[in-house]
């Protein structure tokens, strides 16, 4: 009996008939928490279906795309809650569900864009809290992560009428999401007054690669963090889109920027 056709890795067919079809490895698994501000957005939303789809074909990976309740009835930090409580899913369902029993718990990466970025911060930080779950969070893939603070920045000092309009439109959501009584230096919108010992960020909170878009108004916030980040010892990247916009993934998942993000991420997780 010899093999007379033959895709590597995938099939073999021998001269008597047989076939022979070859399952993939352990994969790496991507947990992606949409975007809106924590008051909008869903995972059903097709610029989503589209963009998860293909990284996960891109980087051979699973990919895990999180609902939570959103607010202003479900104020923070229930989204953080929420998320949390995906990873502890993963955890359980990773033994019974046939879809996950190729799932690598020990190389777990969290990802999302804007407010999605901002929930895959506070989860990982959860996660360094509560060692009981069982799944090793290798890295974070932030997109244009949405932070803020009481103290404004210098874009958002500018009187120009778009500047203007972003910041209303930032606060308003800000308003709609933290917890009554709180303002902007609440710990789920300042990353500053995130609650790590200078040992747990050096040695324990995940590598992690800041996406930027040079159009969008919260790329100095982005920029802010990763430098955030670096004062702190985390490891971190910065990577920039040039021309592009807040959250163009979600709205061009075909172009050619998003194609190189999908390449990036690819490329970030498997040297993880």
């Amino acid at each position: 009996m010899f093999i007379v056709e033959e895709s590597p890795d995938f099939l073999q067919v021998f001269s008597d008939g047989t076939v022979k079809r070859f399952s993939p490895g352990i994969l790496p698994v991507v947990v992606y928490f949409h975007g809106g501000g924590f008051c909008i957005g869903s995972t059903t939303w097709i610029g989503y279906h589209h963009f998860l789809g293909d990284l996960s074909v891109a980087s051979q990976s699973i990919v895990l795309s999180i609902d939570y309740r959103l607010a202003p009835e479900n104020r923070l930090p229930i989204a953080y809650e929420d998320c949390y409580e995906s990873l502890v899913w993963l955890r359980h369902q990773a033994s019974c569900d046939p879809w996950l029993n190729k799932a690598d718990l020990s190389w777990v990466f969290l990802s999302g864009d804007s407010a999605g970025g901002n929930i895959a911060h506070n989860v990982a930080v959860k996660t360094m809290h509560n060692s009981l779950i069982h799944v090793k969070i290798r890295a974070l893939l932030l997109i244009h992560p949405y932070f803020g603070s009481e103290k404004r920045t210098e874009k958002e000092m500018s009187t120009d009428e778009e500047a203007v309009g972003n910041v209303a439109s930032n606060d308003m959501f800000w308003r709609l999401s933290i917890p009554e009584g709180s303002n902007r230096d609440y710990f789920g919108c300042n990353f500053d007054k995130t609650e790590l010992s200078l040992t747990q960020w050096r040695n324990e909170f995940p590598a992690v690669t800041v996406y930027v878009a040079e159009l969008d108004f919260l790329k100095e916030r982005g920029v802010m963090y990763a430098e955030f980040l670096q004062r702190k010892g985390v490891e971190v990247k910065l990577v920039e889109a040039e021309n592009e916009s807040h959250v163009f993934h979600v709205f061009k998942p075909d172009c050619e920027a998003t194609n190189l993000l999908q390449k990036n991420m690819n490329d970030f997780i498997w040297n993880y």
